[in-house]
């Protein structure tokens, strides 16, 4: 299963804070920052359960960011 984010987050140093923040909440996830893209953004996979999409966005919300699931095309 993958989820892809639109986000808020333009900075390196901050998508490194999160990512540790992911992997440290859902620790089967793996997730990826892509800053260069307009939508700066987050990649999250799983191989063994289904992405908690509104836990996610919370986590990144608390944080002070945004995100938002882009639909699948």
């Amino acid at each position: 299963m993958v989820e892809v984010f639109k986000t808020n987050v333009k900075d390196q140093r901050h998508a490194n804070r999160l990512l540790c923040l992911i992997h440290q909440t859902f620790r089967e996830y793996k997730a990826n920052f892509d800053l260069e893209d307009c939508d700066n953004i987050l990649r999250v996979a799983s191989a063994t359960e289904f992405i908690q999409v509104a836990c996610l966005i919370k986590l990144l919300q608390e944080s002070g960011f945004y995100a938002e699931v882009l639909p699948d095309e």
